[in-house]
């Protein structure tokens, strides 16, 4: 077999091995992101004193409009950016 193509070959399967690493760990990152994100949700939740009940009935009002987003800073103070 040609030299050239040997070494392409080995370089492709490297490549291959830490594509797959790499994804691996992106992976487990996003596991830990999505657990660390889970954990903030019910600190919140549970530093209001709200029943899981509560906090569904909050969400379902929220998505039928019956309560307003929170204003933020600005929108309270009437500052904007340019």
């Amino acid at each position: 077999m040609n030299a050239k193509i040997k070494k392409i070959n080995a370089e492709y399967e490297k490549n291959a091995a830490k594509i797959a690493e790499l994804q691996a760990r992106q992976k487990e990152l996003d596991k830990q992101r999505t657990e660390l994100e889970n954990l903030d949700i019910v600190g919140m939740v549970r530093s209001m004193g709200m029943t899981p009940e509560e906090l569904a009935a909050l969400i379902e009002a929220s998505k039928n409009g019956q309560i307003a987003p929170a204003m933020t800073e600005k929108e309270e103070t009437g500052d904007e950016e340019n």
